[in-house]
């Protein structure tokens, strides 16, 4: 494989900064300065920076339940992170879209770049599920405005509504997109505040019965 791929893969980085640290002359191919563009083996020693890369991970795909509290970013910033809720093997993995630090629920992570732009590339039409509390009851009226879409600054938002609950202020929602904070700001622009936000589905897989904090190996 090329060894801007080998990096990617065994350090989390994307390509390009790959191809940064290859042309800045911080990556060692056995004993030479690499070269962008070049290909290398398993068993090739390759070192980023003095430090001697392990050999890629076969394509991993984890299920975790993200708490509120924690951001989906290496750095937090002062925040605690998703990656402080998991090994260190699988520090390595890339989240498939994200969950805002006030959300919780169903996060994939994966090394496989092909499954993560089949789960979010919006020709995939993936669906995710949540569970969301609303400060107010929803009127019936708003339902019908949810269904047929609301006009955001970025587009339409289109929100399928189902499950409400007898005061009806909990109810699940289904989408089919998935750009930044669409939700609460959907039920914004109907005077809306989200009060809980929890991912149970998205695509294919789902939730199970994982308890926040905990995470389940899928795939490997």
């Amino acid at each position: 494989m090329r060894i801007n791929v080998y990096i990617a893969q065994a350090t989390g980085l994307s390509r390009r900064s790959a191809d940064k640290a290859i042309a800045e002359g911080r990556v060692i191919i056995n004993d030479h300065i690499a070269s962008i563009g070049e290909s290398v083996n398993t068993d090739d020693s390759i070192k980023l920076d003095e430090k001697l890369l392990l050999a890629p991970q076969a394509k991993t795909l984890v299920a975790l339940n993200k708490p509120r509290g924690y951001v989906v970013s290496r750095k937090g910033q002062g925040a605690k992170t998703i990656y402080d809720l998991l090994p260190e093997k699988y520090h390595v993995l890339k989240p498939v879209g994200r969950l805002d630090k006030d959300s919780s629920g169903l996060l994939l992570l994966t090394n496989d770049g092909k499954l993560a732009q089949n789960l979010t590339h919006p020709s995939a039409q993936k669906n995710k599920v949540y569970l969301v509390g609303l400060n107010l009851p929803l009127k019936e009226s708003d339902v019908n405005d949810l269904n047929r879409g609301i006009q955001l600054v970025d587009g339409l938002s289109r929100l399928s509504i189902s499950g409400m609950s007898n005061d009806r202020k909990s109810m699940t929602v289904t989408i089919s997109e998935g750009r930044n904070r669409q939700i609460r700001r959907t039920f914004a622009a109907l005077q809306y505040r989200v009060n809980s936000l929890h991912r149970i589905r998205f695509g294919e897989y789902d939730i199970k019965n994982l308890k926040p904090g905990e995470y389940l190996k899928v795939t490997d």
